[in-house]
């Protein structure tokens, strides 16, 4: 199965980190980012940048911290945005709708399909947002978390926002499973009569229960859902085995082929 193509929409949303001062931190969140299929990050006045440590955590997403947008205020970032999320952890005492990632995502992923600008806005790491920039956004969202301990690092808060954007996009992971090669019913069908055959070799079905040990053997590989490749390597054992049983092939023999 080829990989399946990231849709072009996702080039309507926008990360945003407002002064970030750990250059770190950018080429971290640029690397989530891209894991995401996002890739237009904006930098609102930021301490250190370029810098080599940026480009460094950013590992293969390089192309995303060089091809950032640095600006010297929110208001500029967000200029041609028509939902602008804050991301917050704190209370806010404001009248803007606050939500989860989760709960946030369908209406923003909606928006961006519909060709409108999305942007996603995280503060300072130590300080968080400004209430002025969480102001300037029409949406607040937390990342919900344990009551008595809630620490993200800036990286970790894209990703996850940003995870929860892609879940929507309806990419699969069917590519990396492996080809399905099921057996066919006259394939179990012959393996479980080399198995008989082979049983019968080796003395399996000499006493009285013989008959009723093959067909549970036969129920169990019937249900199994058994490979091709997994008929061959089993027949390969049954091979041997007979050859074990009449003589043709010893302990001794073994070792020298």
């Amino acid at each position: 199965m080829n990989k399946p193509q990231v849709p072009d929409f996702l080039k309507n949303i926008r990360v945003v980190l407002a002064r970030p001062s750990h250059p770190g931190n950018i080429g971290s969140a640029a690397r989530a980012m891209k894991t995401m299929g996002l890739t237009r990050l904006y930098l609102v006045e930021p301490k250190s940048f370029p810098h080599e440590e940026a480009n460094v955590l950013a590992s293969g997403a390089v192309d995303v911290v060089e091809n950032a947008v640095v600006v010297t205020s929110l208001a500029e970032a967000l200029a041609d945005v028509t939902v602008a999320c804050a991301l917050t952890s704190r209370r806010r005492e404001l009248s803007t709708p606050l939500s989860t990632p989760r709960e946030t995502a369908p209406e923003l992923m909606a928006r961006a399909r519909d060709g409108e600008q999305v942007a996603l806005v995280f503060g300072n790491e130590t300080f968080g947002l400004s209430i002025e920039e969480v102001e300037q956004c029409n949406r607040l969202v937390t990342v919900p978390g344990n009551p008595d301990y809630f620490s993200l690092n800036l990286a970790m808060a894209v990703q996850v926002m940003t995870y929860e954007l892609f879940s929507h996009v309806g990419v699969t992971v069917d590519y990396l499973k492996p080809e399905d090669r099921s057996a066919t019913l006259a394939e179990v069908d012959s393996f479980c009569q080399h198995m008989d055959e082979t049983f019968g070799a080796l003395g399996l079905l000499e006493k009285r229960n013989g008959e009723r040990l093959k067909r549970r053997m036969r129920t169990l590989f019937n249900r199994a859902g058994l490979q091709r490749e997994e008929i061959d390597i089993l027949r390969g054992f049954f091979r041997q085995s007979q050859r074990f049983a009449d003589g043709t092939l010893s302990p001794r023999k073994k070792e020298q082929d």
